[in-house]
């Protein structure tokens, strides 16, 4: 007990430094990109090319993983994202900055892949879902802070390169020291997405339109700031409040959905996140603090939807089915993630600034219209027929369960 709790609290070391770094990484170089004069359409490009590495990182770790084991995969992807972090500066072209951004997407997700298969070796299943609530909240409240590094003072252009770069390689030491046997990867029975549309198409649109919202929020919430006026201060801080603030409405977004139809609470949350993200349209411009106010309501509001939706899943699936359904509704997600911050690019080109925000809210309208379609033509809630309901606690991020189902 006193081993695993050891090897527990030094994967969440890892995982602070490593969100810490992921934090300051994705808001950097969307700012970097306004800077330098990118086009909002390429700057969405550029941001959509880590999902594109996310995507492939989630067919190709575990594989990886299982020639060469845990440890050196970490320490290969920690080494190699951490120098690619370093070149952006020395070339400022979007070409090269759109191939820094693949390999930084490919190597950070293999880097979260790692880390969260391990922890759910170390975990049982009595405590598994404690320490996944643990996870989040060290990696959402890492990620937040992580934003406001933004604020570091950069004169040579450098700097918070720096900052991110020996961030990722901190978090390489913390594992390379554990005194114990890396896990082995699990298996589970194959299920197609076929199946999971058969069984719940909510699962399967609203999984797509999170990966479409939630990548955009994340890569093009700084441009948004930016090309608005507002000081880089200003918009650290509107990005960092988000992550932070969901840790206070996960759990409650949780039990609403254990006590009510899972599909009429996704509905109602993603309603409250139309309506915020139209009030931040139209009143948003008067003041930057009302805007960062808007920002951290929406984040606490429309982020915890992706979680509620993971369990309505998993709500249709025998439990032999769970984790490879887990595993394509990843990929799903991860396909949404890499389009999303290259259409969200688009409408801010056509639209301007607010572009983003009436992207938020086709996306969420979407789920919230699938969510009461489904509630409509499947009136009766599957938990109360089955008489089970299915905890809901903070979900892993979109590349865990890949990382131990073996498709």
């Amino acid at each position: 007990m006193i081993a695993s709790v050891r090897q527990i609290v030094i994967l969440m070391v890892a995982v602070a430094f490593l969100s810490l770094g992921h934090g300051l990484h994705g808001s950097l170089v969307g700012v970097r990109a306004s800077a330098e004069n990118f086009s909002t359409q390429m700057t969405g490009l550029i941001m959509s090319a880590y999902f594109a590495g996310l995507l492939l990182s989630a067919w190709l770790t575990p594989r990886i993983v299982q020639t060469v084991g845990h440890i050196r995969v970490f320490a290969g992807f920690a080494s190699v994202v951490s120098t690619a972090v370093m070149l952006y500066p020395i070339w400022v072209d979007s070409t090269w900055w759109l191939i820094l951004r693949f390999v930084a997407g490919f190597c950070t997700s293999g880097l979260y892949i790692v880390c969260e298969s391990w922890m759910n070796s170390a975990s049982s299943n009595q405590n598994r879902g404690k320490m996944l609530s643990v996870y989040m909240v060290v990696s959402y409240g890492a990620m937040g802070g992580g934003q406001l590094l933004l604020n570091v003072y950069d004169g040579s252009g450098f700097a918070r390169f720096i900052i991110v770069s020996a961030l990722l390689s901190l978090s390489l030491v913390p594992l390379s020291l554990v005194p114990t046997e890396t896990p082995s990867l699990a298996g589970t029975k194959k299920v197609s997405l076929g199946e999971i549309y058969r069984a719940s198409p909510l699962a399967v649109v609203a999984t797509f339109a999170n990966g479409l919202a939630q990548s955009a929020f994340f890569s093009m919430g700084a441009v948004f700031g930016i090309m608005q006026g507002m000081a880089l201060t200003y918009v650290s801080l509107m990005m960092a409040l988000p992550p932070i603030g969901v840790i206070l409405t996960q759990f409650p977004a949780g039990a609403l959905s254990d006590r009510y139809d899972r599909r009429t609470v996704i509905m109602a949350f993603s309603i409250a996140a139309v309506v915020i993200a139209l009030a931040a349209a139209l009143l948003g411009g008067i003041s930057p603090f009302l805007m960062i106010a808007f920002f951290a309501l929406f984040g606490c509001i429309a982020l915890p939807i992706y979680s509620l939706v993971m369990a309505h899943a998993n709500d249709h699936l025998h439990k032999d089915q769970m984790l490879g359904g887990s595993g394509k509704l990843i990929l799903l997600y991860g396909l949404g993630a890499m389009l999303g911050p290259l259409i969200a690019g688009q409408f801010m080109q056509t639209l301007g600034y607010n572009g983003f925000l009436y992207y938020l809210i086709v996306i969420y309208a979407a789920i919230a219209g699938m969510a009461m379609i489904r509630r409509v033509r499947r009136p009766e809630n599957i938990k109360m027929q089955s008489g089970e309901g299915l905890r809901v606690g903070p979900m892993s991020t979109p590349v865990a369960a890949q990382a131990i189902a073996k498709e």
